[in-house]
């Protein structure tokens, strides 16, 4: 169930990118990838299905389970050559255009931070939050 709770303020990837560049692991790493969703005015149905019935999107309930995040999060450390993972959520009442997540990824390659990418963005979100469109 979504809560009431208010948005949050959306992170600075500038302070993100400086801190991820002092972790210990910085060394290893060739690249960051960041990822930012925002609500879209399109209908996901449109966008994923084709599935046009001429409604348009005027915001979203979003939540998030953090520890299904976590382990999210915990999983994507496995994927080869993954040394940095970071994710910020939103949640509440969004309007268009407003901050749903940052992800933050830092890899030794590109193939390994796309991929990784790739994985922990579908794994939050088809497994770790509840999206509810308003039109």
């Amino acid at each position: 169930m979504i809560n009431e709770k208010m948005k949050k303020l959306s992170p600075s990837m500038d302070e993100w990118l400086k801190e991820a560049k002092t972790d210990p692991a910085a060394l290893q790493e060739g690249m960051f990838l960041v990822h930012n969703g925002v609500v879209r005015q399109t209908p996901r149905a449109k966008v994923r299905q084709g599935i046009d019935d001429g409604s348009m999107v005027t915001g979203m309930k979003f939540a998030y389970d953090a520890a299904k995040v976590e382990r999210a999060i915990a999983e994507t450390y496995k994927l080869d050559g993954i040394f940095y993972v970071r994710v910020w959520l939103n949640e509440g009442q969004l309007e268009l255009g407003d901050d749903i997540m940052y992800v933050l990824i830092g890899g030794d390659i590109r193939p390994h931070v796309v991929d990784a990418l790739q994985f922990l963005v579908e794994t939050i979100k088809s497994q770790c939050v509840t999206e509810i469109e308003q039109k």
